[in-house]
C-alpha cells in the first residue's frame, strides 16, 4: 500500500486533469483530447485511492470493480447517440444512491465509535474508516453528522429524480407533467419534515431519522421530476448533473477524501452553471422550471389558421439547386433517425456546388445540452459552419432555404407571437423569416412536448414528411 503523500499527490494530479477536461469540453476541436484527460484523471484517482492507507478487502473490491467495468463497456458499446441523455440520467442515479448508502454506513460507524468511547472499550478492532472517526472530537463528529444528512438528502433526491428523468427521456413514461393534488405544497411539506428530522438526528434521535429523511427525499425527487414536462428535459438533465456533483462532494467530506470533494464540486458547479445557461436560453427562471416546467400561461393558445402543405424530394432538391444560401436546423428527430451522416453528405454536395451552407443550433436542441453539436462532430461536419442561435438568428431573413430536421419548439414562432403559448418568451431560431422553409418530419403530430407549431402552417413552409435519413438520402441523387 502507498502512503498518504502519494495519494495526496495523485489527487492533485487527477484534479488538474479533471479541470483540463472540463475546460476542453467547451471547444469542439479540443473535446476529444478533453475526454482523454478525464479518463486519465479518473484512472489515476481510482488506482491511487485503492492503494491508499487504510484500504483493504481487495478480495471483494477487485472483482466488483471488474464486474462494473465489464458492464460499463457493454453498455457503452450498445448505447446509440440518441440514447445518451437517458444514459446520463441513469448514471446520475447511481451517484445519488451511492451517497445514500455511504451516509447510512457512516452514521452506523459513527454511532459505534460513540458507544465504544462512552463504554471505555478499546478501538483496536475498528475498521479503517471508524478508526479515523475515533480520533475526532465531539464537535468534529457533529460536523460529520451534518455532512451525512446532507449527503443522504441530496443523494436520495438525485436518485429518484434521475430514475424518472431516465423514464421520460427513454419514452418509458409519459413526458407530460403530472403531480399529486397539492403539487408544490407536498414537496414543501416533505422538505420541511426532512428539516425537522435532520434537527432531531443532530440531537441524537438515532438512525431511524436518516431512513425517514431518505424516504421523504426519494418522494421529493420522484414528485419533482414527475411534475416537469418533456420540453424542460435539457434543464432537468443538467440540474440532476449538478445534484449528483454535490452529492459526491458530500460523500467526499464524509470519507475525508479530498479528490472526491474537488471532483464533486467541479461537477456540481459546472452543472449549476449549465442549468443557468439553459434557463437563460429558454428565458425561464431556474426555480420556475424545476418547480413545474414551462407553465405560467394566462389563457388559451392562439388558434392556428391554414393547413400543412407537403412537398416531395423533387421539389426540395429543385429549391436547393436554385438556392445560394442554406441553413440547416437539426433537432432530436435527426438524432432518432440517425440522419447525421446523410446530412453531412448533403452539406458536402451543396458546398461542392458553391453554395453557402451553415447550421443553426439552439442551446436546448435535442434532449441534452450540446446533443446536436456532438452528432454533427461525429458525422465530421466542419466546426466552423456550426453556429449558435445568437450567431445566426439575424441571417435567416437573407437566406434562401432553411431545412428543419426534427425540430419543433426551438423553431416555433408562437414563442414570440402568442403570449398564451406554453413557450411564450422563449428565444427561438427565426427560421420563418427565410424565403423558403422545408420541415423534415415523420407526421403531423405535435411531437415530444405536445405543443402545436404555427411554422408548419405558414405560406413559405412546406412539410417534407418521412424518416429524416431516408428523406435526406432521397435528395442527394437529385442535386446538381
Amino acid at each position: 500500500m502507498l502512503g498518504h503523500q502519494f495519494v495526496t499527490a495523485a489527487a492533485i494530479a487527477a484534479s488538474v486533469l479533471f479541470i483540463l477536461s472540463l475546460g476542453g469540453l467547451s471547444n469542439q476541436e479540443k473535446a476529444k483530447r478533453a475526454v482523454w484527460y478525464g479518463i486519465a484523471g479518473m484512472g489515476l484517482a481510482v488506482f491511487f485511492t485503492m492503494l491508499g492507507p487504510g484500504i483493504g478487502g481487495y478480495w471483494l473490491m477487485v472483482p466488483l470493480m471488474l464486474i462494473g467495468a465489464a458492464i460499463g463497456a457493454v453498455v457503452a458499446k450498445k448505447v446509440e447517440m440518441t440514447e445518451m441523455p437517458q444514459l446520463v440520467a441513469a448514471l446520475h442515479s447511481f451517484v445519488g444512491l451511492a451517497a445514500v448508502f455511504v451516509g447510512w454506513n457512516a452514521e452506523m460507524e459513527r454511532a459505534r465509535v460513540v458507544a465504544m468511547r462512552a463504554a471505555g472499550e478499546s478501538m483496536d478492532s475498528l475498521s479503517a474508516f471508524a478508526a479515523t472517526l475515533s480520533h475526532k472530537t465531539p464537535a468534529e463528529l457533529t460536523f460529520l453528522q451534518v455532512e451525512v444528512v446532507l449527503g443522504v438528502f441530496i443523494g436520495a433526491v438525485t436518485f429518484t429524480g434521475s430514475v424518472i428523468a431516465f423514464g421520460k427521456l427513454a419514452g418509458k413514461m409519459d413526458g407530460k407533467p403530472k403531480q399529486f393534488p397539492g403539487g408544490h405544497l407536498l414537496n414543501a411539506g416533505a422538505a420541511a419534515l426532512s428539516l425537522v428530522l435532520a434537527i432531531a438526528y443532530l440531537n441524537g434521535a438515532g438512525f431511524w431519522t436518516l431512513l425517514l429523511i431518505a424516504i421523504l427525499a426519494f418522494f421529493i425527487g420522484w414528485h419533482l421530476i414527475m411534475g416537469i414536462g418533456g420540453a424542460d428535459m435539457p434543464v432537468v438533465v443538467s440540474m440532476l448533473n449538478s445534484y449528483s456533483g454535490w452529492a459526491a462532494a458530500a460523500i467526499g467530506f464524509t470519507l475525508s477524501n479530498d479528490l472526491l470533494i474537488v471532483t464533486g464540486a467541479l461537477v456540481g458547479s459546472s452543472g449549476a452553471i449549465l442549468s443557468y445557461i439553459m434557463c437563460k436560453a429558454m428565458n425561464r427562471k431556474f426555480v420556475n422550471v424545476i418547480l413545474g416546467g414551462f407553465g405560467g400561461t394566462s389563457g388559451p393558445a392562439a388558434e392556428i389558421e391554414g393547413e400543412q402543405v407537403s412537398i416531395d424530394a423533387g421539389g426540395v432538391s429543385s429549391a436547393l439547386n436554385d438556392a445560394d444560401s442554406v441553413i440547416i436546423v437539426p433537432g432530436y428527430g435527426m438524432a432518432v433517425a440517425q440522419a447525421q451522416n446523410a446530412v453531412s453528405e448533403l452539406v458536402r454536395k451543396l458546398r461542392g456546388a458553391g453554395k453557402e451552407v451553415r447550421f443553426g443550433i439552439h442551446p436546448v436542441a435535442g434532449r441534452l445540452p450540446g446533443h446536436m453539436n456532438v452528432l454533427l462532430a461525429e458525422a465530421k461536419v466542419p466546426y466552423d459552419i456550426v453556429l449558435e442561435m445568437d450567431e445566426i438568428n439575424d441571417d435567416f431573413a437573407s437566406t434562401d432555404v432553411v431545412i428543419v430536421i426534427g425540430s419543433n419548439d426551438i423553431v416555433n414562432p408562437a414563442a414570440q407571437e402568442d403570449p398564451n403559448s406554453p413557450i411564450a418568451g422563449m428565444p427561438v431560431l427565426r427560421v420563418w423569416e427565410a424565403k423558403q422553409v422545408f420541415v423534415c418530419k415523420r407526421g403531423q403530430g405535435t411531437g415530444y412536448s405536445g405543443i402545436e407549431n404555427p411554422l408548419f402552417f405558414k405560406d413559405n413552409t412546406r412539410m417534407f414528411y418521412g424518416d429524416a435519413r431516408q428523406s435526406i438520402d432521397s435528395l442527394l441523387p437529385q442535386l446538381d
